[in-house]
């Protein structure tokens, strides 16, 4: 019951900072999603720190990984909504943001994930 009420209340933390960012930076229905971006990138940044934490002090499956990685980053990153923006470029025949912000959300999604973790090591 402790780990479902981590990532509970991890989960309702990320989302109501998604929530915040889609607040924070306000955009027009048929323009580039940055608040999905920005979102999924502070959450692949946060996983990879996370992760490289846990695994430099080899503590799987913490309460600190419930809430914050299955949590936390969970409710904040939101492939669904990325999809769905898609979709919308699809329709409406924008085939270069469709690219574009297909390559930049993977290429990006990896490339914070890859520094969170190597953040790490940086500095602790």
């Amino acid at each position: 019951m402790k780990n479902i009420l981590l990532v509970f209340l991890g989960g309702g933390l990320g989302s109501i900072t998604r929530f915040l960012i889609g607040k924070w930076i306000q955009v027009s229905k048929n323009s580039f999603p940055w608040p999905t971006l920005l979102a999924n990138f502070i959450g692949c940044f946060l996983i990879g720190f996370l992760l490289g934490w846990i695994l430099k002090n080899q503590t799987e499956r913490s309460d600190l990984y419930l809430f914050a990685a299955i949590g936390f980053c969970g409710g904040l990153t939101t492939f669904s909504t990325f999809s769905m923006e898609n979709l919308h470029f699809l329709r409406s025949g924008d085939l270069s943001t469709f690219i574009g912000y297909t390559l930049l959300s993977i290429l990006g999604g990896l490339l914070f994930v890859g520094l969170g973790h190597s953040a790490v090591k940086v500095f602790l």
